[in-house]
């Protein structure tokens, strides 16, 4: 660079720093582009992948499900099997009549049904049946009567129990000061698949 002319050195300057400049613009304009656009492309071909596995699990899986569906069909099949249906009153006695027997608590009391709409779920395909029952039991004999009846039935409830002691009721005299009397609403869904 000494043996070149003061011109050709600024000349030779210039074109290398409009050179570089150049170079930078090409690479900010064209590969960063590229790269960005390289990045998105790999995140998009992740994102098929997984959307790939996820419906190749899901494949697999329609087995398994359908399998699932066919349990659950069957369980609520023969839950609506002990449902109530027909002649509700007679559902009742037989039912809760005899359930209560097993546990030593005396039913001698039920309503007629009075049918409501269970306002739980919107399209909810069961209607629901309101029984007033009135009995006698022991405290402990009640309770064990309560617990299992919700277990044993789960798609029926107690709800509204009214206890005093028995030989303060006129509805139910009996001589067994221990005796409770009680009140109670039995809820219950209709199978409404029975006609």
């Amino acid at each position: 660079m000494k043996n070149l002319t003061k011109e050709k050195r600024d000349r030779l300057l210039i074109t290398a720093g409009a050179t570089l400049v150049a170079v930078v613009a090409l690479y900010y304009v064209l590969i960063s582009r590229q790269q960005s656009a390289a990045v998105a492309m790999s995140k998009q071909i992740n994102e098929q992948r997984l959307k790939v596995s996820s419906a190749e699990r899901l494949v697999a899986a329609t087995t398994e499900i359908k399998r699932n569906l066919e349990l659950a069909n069957q369980k609520v099949s023969s839950i609506e099997e002990g449902m109530a249906s027909g002649d509700m009153y007679a559902w009742v006695i037989q039912t809760v009549g005899r359930f209560g027997a097993e546990r030593k608590v005396e039913i001698p009391q039920f309503s007629r049904e009075v049918l409501t709409d269970v306002g739980i779920f919107p399209k909810f395909p069961y209607k629901a049946a309101v029984f007033n029952v009135r009995g006698v039991a022991y405290f402990h004999d009640l309770g064990r009567f309560l617990a299992d009846f919700e277990n044993s039935f789960p798609f029926a409830r107690v709800q509204n129990v009214e206890m005093e002691a028995a030989g303060s009721s006129a509805a139910t005299v009996t001589s067994d000061t221990e005796k409770l009397s009680f009140r109670m609403e039995i809820v219950t869904l209709i199978n409404p698949n029975v006609r």
